[in-house]
């Protein structure tokens, strides 16, 4: 089953996201059904909130194949837009801290009876759109937890007074306003103590046993991972067969990101498929890793350590190993901006 009335399924296989300086993710497998909790965890900079992106239809692949509510990606990125949300996504979607509750929650009810719905919707006489709206929110807050009597001044409480769970409950009711299948949210444990922690997983997986599909960027997935569908990001293993069946251990998969250096010849721009507000070039890269030789055995003659065999190759070529380390650097830094503009395309979108 593609979808339920509340929920997508989301499958994907060998999916990856490439820019001009290397990978971003590569080499997913995910298989979740409709109203899955999906935890995607990985170290920062691993791809995580590419991977969340592409998966909402907001950035284009570059490898493999993947689909939202049978919708294929990323020729259907339109498509899986109009049914995915994105709650708190740093950089793309955020909250503006000058504004209050209300306001965010009036204009966002605003935008989704003149947007959301049809033209005979808005033909309705005043008061009953007013009322629908009325009740969309109030279903929307409910289902995040957020209870508007318990903030410091109510409705009017400015965004830059919550705490952070408050605000991350926030984020989620605004995007639930449109009804969406897949609800995406990132950073979901980030600055959280152990209990506010427990109670956002309890909130997403409550969405999710009503219906929605959740994806959630994650540093720890829930510690009961009973039901959820881990995706790792940043590895090097090849992909775990997800295990859906009812009443099995959580679904992981894994993603090996790639280098800057890799296809170096091949690297390049996305191109743009025709849809408007598509990331076309959404640059990458995984963390580069560097080998550590602080605990190389020592040459018992000597007692100096034996040469690195990189180093021992430049030292043969004529080449100051010294280089190669700054080489490396370089190539770390290059992957670390190539994130940030992948988001920041994005973010443009």
């Amino acid at each position: 089953m593609d979808s339920t009335p509340h929920g997508a399924a989301v499958t994907a296989a060998g999916f990856g996201v490439k820019g001009p300086r290397g990978w971003a993710f590569r080499n997913i497998g995910l298989n979740a059904a409709p109203g899955s909790l999906i935890a995607v965890q990985g170290p920062s900079g691993s791809g995580r909130t590419c991977l969340l992106l592409a998966l909402t239809g907001r950035m284009k692949s570059a490898e493999g194949t993947a689909e939202v509510s049978g919708l294929p990606l990323p020729k259907k990125r339109a498509a899986v837009r109009s049914i995915t949300a994105l709650a708190h996504v740093p950089g793309v979607a955020e909250l503006d801290p000058a504004l209050t509750v209300g306001e965010h929650l009036r204009e966002r009810a605003l935008l989704q009876g003149r947007f959301g719905g049809s033209l005979r919707a808005l033909l309705r006489p005043r008061h009953e759109r007013r009322a629908e709206a009325r009740a969309l929110v109030d279903a929307a807050l409910t289902a995040a937890g957020l209870d508007l009597e318990s903030l410091p001044k109510g409705i009017r409480t400015s965004v830059r007074d919550l705490e952070r769970l408050e605000a991350l409950r926030l984020s989620v009711a605004l995007a639930l306003i449109g009804g969406p299948r897949l609800l995406a949210v990132d950073d979901t444990d980030l600055k959280l103590s152990d209990d506010e922690r427990a109670g956002a997983w309890a909130m997403l997986r409550g969405l999710a046993e009503a219906g929605t599909t959740v994806l959630a960027v994650c540093s720890e997935p829930p510690q009961d991972g009973e039901g959820v569908v881990l995706v790792h990001t940043g590895g090097s293993r090849e992909p775990d067969v997800p295990k859906d069946a009812p009443g099995d251990s959580p679904a992981t998969t894994n993603a090996a990101a790639g280098t800057a250096g890799e296809d170096s010849g091949n690297s390049g721009p996305n191109g743009s498929s025709g849809d408007s507000g598509d990331s076309e070039n959404p640059a990458a890269g995984a963390d580069a890793v560097a080998s550590d030789t602080s605990d190389a055995p020592t040459d018992r003659k000597t007692g100096d350590a034996p040469a690195n065999s990189k180093a021992g190759e430049n030292s043969k070529a004529g080449e100051d190993p010294a280089n190669s380390q700054h080489d490396n650097q370089d190539r770390t830094d290059d992957d670390e901006g190539g994130a940030a503009d992948a988001l920041a395309e994005a973010g443009r979108a």
